[in-house]
């Protein structure tokens, strides 16, 4: 009996086995990336036969991926039939792995977000127990769905660090083996795995919404308590040679004897992230300055970044102007981005960009402050449309992208 795409997909395949299911994972990567067609397209595209295209067409009919959607106007001839995926087929599981939370979710094979789970608490330690509650959690999440677990195809996990994506290490953090994080994740959770760096899946996320219109080079900046970046260049997602690209908070942009957590001195996370934030904001209240937080709040050690945020759109002065010098020292590395990559488009996401207008209005500032104007006169600066989100949605995009195309 014929293995299925699914069996076929786990399977180490040789020979005419392993071209039939590269085969088949590029025609699902065409349906996927430019919807419906007929088999006269899918022979163009792949260049075969249309009796060979005709085969594998029937094939993942077979197997359950793809549906005939029936004939289409012609302008002569006989009318051919469309097909396209059917999108509850396969799915796709998203991890956004946050400071002090997870973020999960579900998506189609038509790249529908079908559920998610926001803000499971959850510690991010480099210790083998956070790993191991990672796991626990995200097992727990395929526990609770109500699709067949053979039919998720991958998992993508965001989390900070230094990340090779071709290799599946983590460098910065959970790497107590030699064995791939990826793999260490994936023999526990019983699904192939594949890591990506937080900023650059969210990055991903924010690309592929409709805050993008045609925009080809865009800079997405997560905004967190430290500062990433993803970068996109005509349309492509940048990694650099190691995966590396986008380590925008550690530009060395202050004269200062403040230690970053790289463990140099003068980073632009020492003065313009969530951690700065916060360490700004006790300052001040242990100099003496007054807030509405001081009422909630039994001692400075006790407010953290979110606190803050909220205290601002809540009109606490001092929040708004600790946002607003942090906002400025931001808005100095977005200014030395613009002037390198001159981006049609920067959007601004992540925690600290729910401070809105806050954060916005000093970063737009410092921007025309310190740019070439002719250089950023026409880049749009946004706020992140997804939030919370983004960072699901580029995960699941991308190990689509991943277990379609590679």
């Amino acid at each position: 009996m014929a293995k299925t795409f699914f069996e076929e997909l786990n399977s180490t395949a040789t020979g005419v086995a392993y071209k039939n299911i590269n085969l088949k994972k590029a025609a699902l990567a065409f349906f996927a990336n430019s919807g419906n067609a007929t088999i006269a397209d899918l022979c163009k595209e792949l260049n075969l036969s249309t009796p060979k295209v005709t085969n594998l067409v029937n094939d993942l009919i077979t197997d359950g991926l793809v549906m005939d959607y029936g004939k289409i106007e012609s302008t002569g001839g006989r009318k051919p039939n469309l097909y396209g995926l059917v999108p509850d087929s396969a799915f796709f599981i998203g991890v956004d792995v946050k400071q002090d939370h997870l973020n999960l979710g579900l998506s189609d094979l038509h790249k529908n977000l079908i559920t998610t789970v926001e803000g499971l608490p959850y510690k991010l330690d480099n210790t083998k127990e956070s790993l191991e509650e990672l796991c626990l959690l995200i097992n727990q999440f395929i526990d609770g769905l109500t699709v067949p677990k053979e039919k998720i195809l991958g998992i993508g996990i965001n989390i900070q660090g230094r990340i090779n994506y071709a290799t599946g290490y983590n460098y910065s953090l959970f790497h107590f083996d030699d064995e791939p994080l990826s793999k260490v994740i994936a023999d526990k959770v019983g699904i192939q795995v594949f890591l990506e760096n937080d900023s650059r899946a969210m990055a991903y996320g924010e690309f592929s919404s409709d805050i993008v219109n045609g925009e080809k080079n865009v800079l997405f900046l997560n905004l967190d308590y430290g500062i990433g970046m993803g970068v996109v260049i005509n349309g492509e997602l940048y990694y650099g040679k190691s995966g590396y690209s986008g380590e925008v908070g550690h530009i060395p942009m202050f004269d200062n004897e403040i230690i970053c957590h790289c463990g140099k001195k003068g980073c632009l996370e020492t003065e313009a992230s969530g951690w700065a934030l916060v360490s700004m904001f006790r300052q001040k209240l242990a100099a003496g300055s007054s807030s509405m937080l001081t009422r909630n709040h039994k001692s400075p050690d006790d407010i953290h970044m979110h606190d803050i945020i909220e205290a601002a759109n809540n009109d606490d002065m001092l929040a708004i102007e600790m946002l607003g010098k942090v906002g400025e020292n931001l808005g100095r590395g977005v200014a030395l981005l613009m002037n390198i990559f001159n981006p049609e488009l920067v959007i601004l996401g992540g925690a600290l960009s729910e401070a809105r207008e806050h954060i916005r209005l000093p970063i737009r500032s410092a921007m025309n402050k310190y740019s070439l104007s002719l250089v950023s006169n026409d880049s749009a600066l946004k706020m992140s449309r997804l939030g919370e989100k983004a960072g699901i949605i580029g995960a699941c995009l991308l190990v689509r992208n991943k277990v379609l195309i590679s």
